[in-house]
């Protein structure tokens, strides 16, 4: 069984270049896959692999400038759920697009998941899922409001566009495991909004901690690794991806007459011409062959 660690932690990194390099040695010779952003507010991805290995690069970040204090969500997989590993520079290590956002300087109230439920249910606060539109389709909290973003950076201006409905009342929000509620929260308390919450360590500790007969969650949790998507108790999920638009799949969904492996589903059915769909028909006979990692036959986006 492989251990799977999903991290993220603001710092300010004065020099994110000269870390890439040896972050990357230290992974490639314990074996460990998966993706990592650096950039000059910290670091953030998902790494797996053996538990020596996968603690031997936890304490090598843990080590590095202002990250003694980094925490992570655990859970495992019974095969590697990356191709290789990626160490990346990054403006952002999650994409919002505010240059003034800094969660270093403050962020919303933490709420245990062990609190979450009490939260959430109070008359006078509205839940918030801050991911986007294809992650929420799978699984969200009872409740929640679904902004309906295609990506993160389109948050800040569907809270201008909607801030109104929520006037006087508490601000709960969530998403995987943090790192955008540290972002979204830092913006909303820019804007005005005093009264703001988030879900400390995410969907994923909360799914990790509550048991299901008490839990609040509804479906599955998507994650951006070949997994696709985890249950209560950080289970793997029923389903899989779309590695045309890179968007979750239902067993059910395969079945549709718009879905062709490797190609298109429903959802995107109408989002790429025929030029696309022989290239991706062309990826699809090399992935078939083994000739692509995971991450070449479908590249995530933001965690």
């Amino acid at each position: 069984m492989l251990t799977v660690a999903a991290l993220y932690h603001f710092a300010r990194l004065d020099d994110p270049a000269a870390l890439k390099a040896p972050l990357a040695r230290i992974a490639c010779a314990n074996g460990v896959r998966g993706t990592l952003l650096l950039a000059a507010e910290g670091i953030n991805g998902t790494i797996a692999g053996t538990r020596a290995g996968v603690d031997a690069v936890l304490a090598h970040i843990r080590a590095l400038p202002g990250c003694m204090g980094l925490e992570w969500k655990e859970s495992t997989a019974e095969t590697m759920p990356f191709g290789k590993m990626k160490v990346r520079l990054k403006r952002e290590i999650v994409t919002m697009g505010q240059p003034d956002v800094d969660p270093t300087a403050s962020v919303g109230h933490y709420v245990d998941p062990a609190q979450w439920n009490a939260l959430i249910t109070a008359p006078d606060v509205a839940v918030i899922d801050t991911r986007n539109d294809y992650e929420v389709a799978i699984g969200t909290f009872a409740g929640a409001v679904d902004p309906g973003t295609r990506s993160f950076r389109d948050f800040p201006a569907w809270w201008q566009a909607n801030a109104h409905r929520f006037a006087g009342k508490r601000v709960a929000m969530f998403c995987t495991g943090g790192i955008r509620c540290e972002k979204s929260t830092n913006w909303l308390l820019s804007q005005g909004v005093r009264n703001v919450f988030h879900l400390k360590g995410g969907i994923l500790k909360y799914l990790e901690e509550v048991p299901q007969a008490d839990s609040l969650w509804q479906g599955e949790c998507f994650v951006f690794d070949g997994r696709v998507s985890l249950t209560h108790g950080l289970r793997q999920g029923r389903h899989g991806l779309c590695h045309a638009c890179r968007r979750p799949l239902a067993p059910e969904d395969r079945e549709r007459p718009e879905f062709e492996d490797g190609v298109c589903c429903h959802r995107c059915t109408g989002e790429y011409d025929e030029a696309d769909r022989a290239r991706f028909r062309e990826r699809q006979r090399q992935a078939a062959r083994g000739e692509l990692t995971f991450q070449e036959y479908s590249p995530s986006s933001e965690g």
